[in-house]
């Protein structure tokens, strides 16, 4: 393998002095390979003992160097670590997530207000065009997982889904697809657990909201971790912050909230933890945020019945 020398000019090297990542011309990337010193964005960050390295590195390092040179990007920070699985698709949890949004959509597209009232986040019993309808506190604790599907309005799908997939690709190339999806669905999960905890318990509520917010706050932690320019992502948690505490009404905040914080307290624990005891930070991380959130289901349960 070509290695380019710390003295050498960097052909990687933008109009406008910025880096671009050697395997993804014009992809922005702040960070170099600690071993050949290439610059490499965040799908091509293979997390090594000290740093990053390039997939390429990685493959020459652990005796693999024969192996696929089809560009595809390896799990990063949060990842397989060295010599981990190759991502034949950086986006496949992302794509499944999405469309399991659109499917229920249009499910709610084609079966009406009923569908909704049978999978949306309902704290206590109510009575909804004549009928009963009953919530967690009754047992329907699925309404917890459900109402993280559950769109009814094309605004609201839209504007999740276009966070959905803006934040959701860089952080599965970034963390790899398991911790992914546990960082998506505890997220929700700590949503609806506020939501249910603080909420009015007869009011409905619904949406990916709190996932994409675990997301933001996950893509923050990340960003912090390899130094990049945090203003961006800053004003875009603003500007949603200022649109949740709107003084118009209309959002469950309480969702927003708790999926901000569990995404923020599980992405520290994946990308800061150390590598000698990586998994088990990780997914005990994972663990203890869940357990609070069963938690605070089980409390509120109690006090309402």
């Amino acid at each position: 393998m070509d290695r380019q020398p710390p003295g050498d000019t960097d052909q990687s090297a933008a109009a406008d002095g910025s880096l671009s990542c050697y395997r993804h011309p014009g992809r922005e990337a702040n960070i170099r390979c600690t071993r050949c010193e290439r610059p490499i964005c965040p799908e091509c960050m293979v997390d090594a003992s000290v740093g990053f390295q390039c997939p390429d590195c990685v493959r020459q390092g652990s005796g693999t160097g024969h192996g696929p040179a089809d560009g595809r990007p390896r799990a990063g920070a949060g990842g397989a670590g060295a010599g981990g699985a190759v991502l034949a698709d950086p986006r496949l949890v992302t794509k499944i997530l999405l469309g399991i949004n659109l499917a229920v959509y249009i499910a709610v597209l084609a079966r009406g207000t009923g569908l909704v009232d049978e999978l949306m986040l309902i704290g206590r019993a109510r009575f909804h065009y004549g009928g009963p309808v009953e919530g967690v506190a009754e047992g329907q604790w699925y309404r917890l997982v459900t109402s993280m599907f559950l769109h009814q309005e094309l605004w609201h799908i839209a504007f999740n889904m276009l966070g959905l997939w803006w934040l959701g690709g860089p952080l599965e190339s970034a963390l790899g697809r398991a911790r992914y999806l546990t960082l998506y669905m505890i997220s929700g999960l700590a949503g609806s657990a506020l939501s249910y905890w603080l909420a009015v318990p007869v009011q409905g509520s619904l949406g990916a909201s709190g996932a994409i917010f675990g997301l933001l706050g996950a893509t923050a932690v990340l960003m912090r971790r390899l130094n990049y320019d945090m203003r961006p992502v800053l004003v875009l948690l603003a500007v949603n912050l200022v649109i949740t505490f709107n003084p118009w009404g209309g959002i469950a905040w309480q969702a927003h909230v708790g999926g901000l914080v569990a995404g923020t307290l599980i992405a520290i624990g994946m990308v800061h933890a150390p590598r000698e005891r990586r998994a088990l930070v990780q997914y005990g991380t994972c663990a203890l945020v869940l357990v609070a959130v069963m938690l605070v289901v089980v409390v509120r349960t109690a006090a309402l019945t």
